[in-house]
C-alpha cells in the first residue's frame, strides 16, 4: 500500500466538537426561517450578510481564529461540525465562507502583526467579506500561468493591472486575495508570484458579474486598471505566492463542504420516498450513496487532523476533493433518473424544483477549488505516478 493511505487514519470527532454540535442545532433552530428545500439547495451561493452576522457576533465566523482577533479560537474540529450543520440545514454561507474557511487564516499565518490586527476582527465581526482572485481569462486552471502583474511603486506601494474571472462574490465582497505577478514573466510559472488584498472599492477596479445557467450571478470577472495598492497590500514574502496559495487551497478543498453540496437534494429525496409504498422506495441507491458518504465523511475527519496537527496535506485534500466532488454531482443525476422512473415522486413539486436547481448547478461542483484534470494530476504526482 502506497503511504499516502496511511494518512488516512480513522479519526473520531473530540468530546469538545460532539458537544458543540447541539450549540450549532439551536441556533439553527432560532436563525433559519423555514425555507422550501430549492432554497437551501443554494447554500453554499446563498448570500445573507445578516445570517453571516449573527453567527460572528456567537464567535462562529473565524471560528478556528485567536481570541484576541475576535475568533472563538476552536478547534478544525469544531469547524468542521460547524459547517455540517450549516450545510444540513441549507444556511446562506456565501457572504463570510471565504474569509472564514480560507482568508483568515491565511492572513493569521503569513500576514504582519498590523495585517492581521487590520483584518481580522473585521472577518470575525462579519464586516470584511472576501473573494479569491485566482482564475484568469485564457488561463483556465492552470494557476502558474498568471498574468495579472503589481509593479512595485517608488513610495513602496503597487501599481496593479490585470484581469480575474469566476470570482464568487467579487460584486459584494470589500476584499479580494489575489494571486499575481510582481516579477519574471508568465513563462516563469511559479516564480515571481505574490498574493495581494485588493480593497474592491478602489478607483479602477470593475466588478462585471457573470449569469450563469441557474438565473444567478454568483460569478465576476473583475479587472484592474491602474489600480493603486499600499505597501501593506502584500501579504507574506514577495515571490512566496505559490506555496502560500497551494497551503490556502488545502483549506479550500479538506472540509465537508466538498462533500455536502448535494445534501439538501438529498434528503428531499429521501423525504419523499418515505412517503411511498416500500416497494418503490430504491433503498439500494440511497443505501450506496450513503456508504459512500460515511467512508467520504471519514476521510475528510483525516484531512481536518492533519489540519489541525499543523500539518498541510495539499494531495490528501486533493483526493477527498475529487471523490466528494463524484458522489455531489452523483446525486443530482440519480434522482433526475429517480424521478423519471417514478410518477409520484415528480409529482412533488420542491423535489422536483431542487433535482432541477442541482442539476443545473452541479457541473460547476469539479470545477470550483480546482478542477477534477488538475487535482487527478496533483494525486498522481503525490503517488509517484508522474
Amino acid at each position: 500500500m502506497h503511504p499516502l493511505f496511511g494518512t488516512f487514519a480513522l479519526t473520531a470527532l473530540p468530546a469538545g466538537a460532539t458537544a458543540f454540535r447541539q450549540q450549532v442545532k439551536a441556533f439553527m433552530q432560532d436563525h433559519l426561517s423555514a425555507l422550501p428545500p430549492d432554497v437551501r439547495a443554494r447554500s453554499w451561493m446563498g448570500f445573507d450578510a445578516g445570517f453571516s452576522r449573527a453567527l460572528a457576533k456567537r464567535g462562529w465566523v473565524g471560528i478556528t481564529l485567536p481570541a484576541q482577533y475576535g475568533g472563538a479560537g476552536l478547534d478544525a474540529f469544531s469547524r468542521f461540525v460547524l459547517v455540517e450543520e450549516l450545510l444540513a440545514c441549507g444556511a446562506p454561507v456565501s457572504a463570510h465562507w471565504i474569509a472564514d474557511r480560507q482568508s483568515g487564516p491565511l492572513i493569521l499565518r503569513y500576514g504582519n502583526d498590523t495585517q492581521r490586527a487590520f483584518y481580522l476582527p473585521r472577518i470575525c465581526r462579519g464586516e470584511a467579506f472576501f473573494c479569491i482572485g485566482m482564475s484568469e481569462p485564457n488561463a483556465g486552471s492552470d494557476l502558474a500561468s498568471v498574468a495579472t502583474r503589481a509593479v512595485p511603486l517608488p513610495d513602496g506601494g503597487w501599481r496593479l493591472n490585470g484581469r480575474k474571472i469566476w470570482t464568487t462574490n467579487a460584486d459584494r465582497c470589500h476584499f479580494m486575495l489575489a494571486l499575481v505577478r510582481t516579477s519574471g514573466e508568465t513563462g516563469d510559472r511559479q516564480k515571481g508570484l505574490s498574493q495581494v488584498i485588493v480593497d474592491l472599492s478602489l478607483p479602477g477596479v470593475t466588478v462585471r458579474p457573470i449569469h450563469d445557467l441557474a438565473g444567478d450571478a454568483h460569478f465576476s470577472e473583475v479587472s484592474f486598471d491602474d489600480v493603486q495598492l499600499p505597501a501593506d497590500a502584500l501579504i507574506g514574502q514577495e515571490g512566496a505566492g505559490w506555496e502560500q496559495v497551494n497551503a490556502e487551497l488545502a483549506f479550500e478543498r479538506s472540509g465537508p463542504e466538498r462533500l455536502y453540496s448535494s445534501v439538501v437534494l438529498l434528503d428531499a429525496w429521501m423525504a419523499a420516498l418515505r412517503r411511498l409504498p416500500a416497494v418503490q422506495r430504491d433503498v439500494v441507491t440511497i443505501g450506496r450513496i450513503m456508504g459512500q458518504l460515511a467512508t467520504l465523511r471519514a476521510m475528510s475527519l483525516a484531512v481536518t487532523a492533519r489540519l489541525a496537527a499543523g500539518e498541510s496535506p495539499l494531495v490528501e485534500a486533493a483526493l477527498v476533493k475529487d471523490l466528494g466532488t463524484g458522489l455531489e454531482q452523483s446525486i443530482g443525476a440519480l434522482a433526475e433518473a429517480a424521478l423519471g422512473d417514478l410518477a409520484d415522486l415528480a409529482a412533488d413539486a420542491d423535489l422536483y424544483r431542487t433535482a432541477a436547481y442541482v442539476s443545473q448547478i452541479s457541473p460547476t461542483y469539479s470545477l470550483r477549488g480546482g478542477t477534477r484534470e488538475i487535482l487527478r494530476g496533483m494525486i498522481a504526482r503525490g503517488l509517484g505516478l508522474r
